[in-house]
């Protein structure tokens, strides 16, 4: 994997995410859906890691929400590490949440050292997925769990023409894969009990009403965004085109490492 990276989630782009899915959070959902994939897993006293922490909304959740002892999110872009630490700071808890900008590639992190990953969405921008979960699995203790949601495509085909156009309007890094391709990655990791949800419908009408909301609001997108305010709309627009065709099937994971 790349040594480098140039940051691609700008203060406008950030601002558009949070304003239709909450502050602090950068994909579909926000904190509704960190409940749904989180349900029936008890994180109290748990030490977690948040693998692509983004602007941190969720790493408060995991601490005030579902009772976490400590939250260490990680994530490529200082910019965005910069925002999680003030996030915390503002909310008090800074003396169990942290964060360690870090580059692509094997997480500099000791062995069994977390009793939950957990990620958001994040994946997406790691190409080499049997290299990442092999990595998942080195940092969870015996019988710890791995817990994700993330962006996937149909089937490991090259993108059609409607998840081709959403790529190249949104401008960001993908490795995008299938939810077969996921679950071969986790199995040859080691991890047991695999479970995938597939969530395609749902993104289908989350993205309709944010496409709905940024039209309703316009005046306060371009202040939140500027000029780029039709830009964002045509975003949204190509990625619920992506999606109902079918080509853009976000999920979410649940697996386990043995005990």
């Amino acid at each position: 994997m790349a040594e480098t990276h140039e940051n691609e989630y700008t203060d406008s782009f950030v601002a558009a995410l949070e304003m239709v899915w909450g502050d602090g959070f950068l994909s579909p959902g926000g904190k509704e859906e960190v409940d749904l994939f989180l349900d029936g897993l008890d994180l109290t006293g748990k030490t977690i890691l948040d693998v692509g922490c983004g602007a941190g909304g969720v790493d408060i959740v995991l601490v005030q929400d579902y009772g976490a002892k400590h939250v260490l999110g990680i994530d490529i872009e200082q910019p965005l590490i910069e925002r999680c630490i003030a996030r915390a700071e503002r909310s008090g808890l800074a003396n169990q949440i942290s964060y360690q900008k870090v580059v692509p590639g094997p997480f500099p992190l000791d062995d069994r050292t977390f009793d939950v990953v957990f990620s958001k969405d994040a994946m997406i921008h790691i190409e080499d997925k049997h290299a990442l979960f092999k990595e998942v699995f080195r940092v969870l203790r015996p019988a710890g769990v791995f817990v994700a949601s993330d962006w996937m495509r149909v089937d490991e085909n090259p993108p059609g023409p409607a998840a081709q156009h959403w790529i190249d309007s949104v401008g960001l890094s993908f490795g995008m894969h299938s939810p077969p391709f996921y679950e071969d990655a986790l199995r040859s990791s080691g991890f047991e009990q695999i479970r995938m949800r597939d969530r395609n419908e749902f993104l289908i009408k989350a993205l309709g009403d944010d496409i709905a909301m940024f039209k309703d609001k316009y005046d306060e997108l371009v202040n939140r965004t500027g000029e780029e305010a039709d830009h964002y709309i045509k975003i949204w627009e190509a990625a619920l085109v992506a999606a109902e065709v079918g080509e853009l099937r976000p999920g979410h994971l649940c697996a386990f490492r043995p005990s």
